[in-house]
């Protein structure tokens, strides 16, 4: 199922909204690396540069995987992945029309039927 032009554009807004909220808690996860690094003070640094360095790198690439070059057909996925992943609530999910709501819960139940 693809959502209709309105849906579509809700969850542009949406996908702000959940980016935002994404780099604000890995800031987080960066800044407690750092403040670690901080208190301990190591004669060797390197160990900690790379904590950090590798924590940017994975982030960076899952924000490409999940928000860059993102198509049409593929929102009703990303949506539902994002309320997997617990970046969005289904509270945010108010502006969608009533079909589309029906759709992500629908994609959201097959989804943990199937889990392993």
């Amino acid at each position: 199922m693809s959502f209709s032009k309105a849906d579509n554009k809700v969850a542009r807004k949406l996908f702000e909204v959940a980016l935002q909220r994404e780099l604000k808690k890995e800031m987080e996860v960066f800044s407690e690396i750092l403040n670690q690094w901080k208190k301990q003070q190591p004669e060797d640094n390197r160990d900690d540069y790379y904590k950090i360095f590798t924590a940017v790198t994975d982030f960076d690439k899952h924000i490409a995987r999940r928000y860059d070059g993102l198509r049409n057909s593929w929102f009703l996925d990303t949506v539902i992945a994002m309320l997997v992943d617990k970046i969005i609530t289904t509270a945010d999910l108010e502006d969608f029309s009533e079909e589309a709501k029906s759709e992500i819960s629908r994609g959201l139940k097959f989804r943990e039927e199937n889990e392993l």
